[in-house]
């Protein structure tokens, strides 16, 4: 095989490998001619990309040339900032799901059927699988690791999928939509929000149409928190009274309306209204009454546990200091943070204790909890984590004086750059 016929087989075009490269795809067109080979510095990037070792790709295009011309620049980063991350692996993803949403969309075919014990079997068999990924992502530090078996089931998905009448994929669509909500979540932690927004519409989309309601708004909670991050604050109000909606024709014995109800805290506490803020907090708070049933640790994880940590961050946004201290240091006590259980609520937590610390102009509060958190940031990898401290960033300002904290801006621009 060629290194046209390898690009083809993984799905590029000569534009979009050269765009992953930096290169102009007409340096492409001169590799796969053989006219030139490509230059040291692009080779381990191209490499990855073609799922090749060095070796490998020295036998497909050819041995490097010994030196390299002074006008080529290094390759550039991946600007989604994705890290190691394989841009392929996000291109596949994004493929696999607009495949799938055009499947579950097929016209019907007569001559198709299967006996709907199978049907459930089947969809059973994939809602399974996923409840053991949820995991796996909930347990893991760094997220991106996750994600190449996400791709793996959603090509599954995709395989059980292709060629079905419209009755047999829509039985499905409940595992499709909680799939797609999982590799939202992946997007999400890497900040690639674009690709988080589409998984969450898809992941919507497909739970209308298994009529899960329930699954239904938590897509569209998760697809609120891309406004959230963005501060598109009445945005996402209008996604989360869309959720609300759809929540109260869901189990009532789920939680899924007290979470609707935290995220919309958050958004009120972004357009600076206390007292709706508040009355969100509190309803949010009856999720207590529920059994422990009412979450099932996958696409719904909400069960009260971070309202301390949530709360905290809430009187954060609306710059009530000492309710927010208050309540963060209480959160941060919890044994499921305590322990480092979960990196990421930990380090959302400790950010914000330093950000306190920046605009009381304390810099030995600033460095004894923002310095943690910048460690689980680089320990994790968690573009969550990451996106709160550039917003601490904007508060350390005023104190840049002290060579220490400056020290940390620097290193937290580093982070977000990298």
């Amino acid at each position: 095989m060629g290194l046209a016929e390898r690009r083809r087989a993984l799905g590029y075009s000569q534009e979009e490998l050269a765009h992953a490269l930096g290169v102009d795809r007409r340096t492409v067109g001169r590799w796969e001619g053989r006219t030139t080979t490509p230059q040291p510095p692009l080779r381990p990037r191209l490499a990855e990309l073609l799922h090749l070792d060095l070796d490998e790709l020295d036998a497909l295009v050819g041995q490097p040339r010994a030196a390299r011309p002074e006008s080529a620049g290094p390759p550039p980063r991946d600007h989604h900032g994705s890290g190691d991350l394989d841009d392929m692996i996000r291109r596949q993803f994004l493929r696999a799901i607009t495949v799938t949403s055009a499947l579950v969309s097929l016209p019907p075919d007569e001559g198709a059927a299967l006996a709907e014990g199978a049907l459930r079997g089947m969809s059973d068999d994939f809602l399974r699988r996923n409840g053991h990924l949820w995991q796996v992502y909930q347990l893991a530090r760094a997220k991106r690791s996750v994600h190449p078996v996400v791709r793996d089931q959603l090509t599954a998905l995709n395989e059980t999928l292709d060629g079905r009448p419209e009755a047999e994929a829509q039985a499905l669509c409940g595992a499709a939509g909680d799939l797609f909500q999982l590799a939202g979540e992946l997007a999400f932690d890497g900040n690639r929000y674009t690709d988080a927004a589409a998984s969450y519409t898809l992941a919507a989309s497909a739970s209308q149409e298994a009529k899960s309601y329930d699954l239904w708004a938590c897509a569209l909670v998760r697809h609120a928190y891309v406004d959230l991050y963005e501060r598109r604050y009445a945005d996402a109000v209008g996604t989360l009274s869309a959720a609300e909606k759809v929540a109260r024709r869901g189990d009532g014995s789920l939680s899924t309306r007290y979470w609707v109800a935290a995220v919309q805290a958050e958004a009120y506490a972004g357009l600076g209204d206390l007292a709706a803020c508040e009355r969100a907090l509190d309803k949010a708070e009856k999720v207590t009454g529920l059994s422990e049933a009412a979450h099932n640790g996958g696409w719904l994880r909400f069960d009260g546990s971070r309202l301390a940590e949530e709360r905290g961050a809430r009187y954060l946004q609306l710059g009530r200091l000492d309710l927010a201290e208050k309540a963060l240091s209480t959160a941060l006590g919890q044994d499921i943070l305590a322990s480092g259980q979960s990196f990421r609520r930990r380090g959302a937590v400790l950010t914000d204790l330093a950000a306190i610390g920046a605009r009381r102009q304390d810099p030995d509060q600033v460095l004894a909890y923002g310095g943690e958190a910048l460690r689980l940031a680089r320990t994790t990898s968690s573009g969550y984590v990451a996106h709160k401290l550039q917003g601490l960033r904007t508060d350390l300002d005023p104190l840049t004086r002290d060579a220490r904290v400056a020290e940390l801006g620097a290193e937290i621009d580093a982070l977000c750059t990298t």
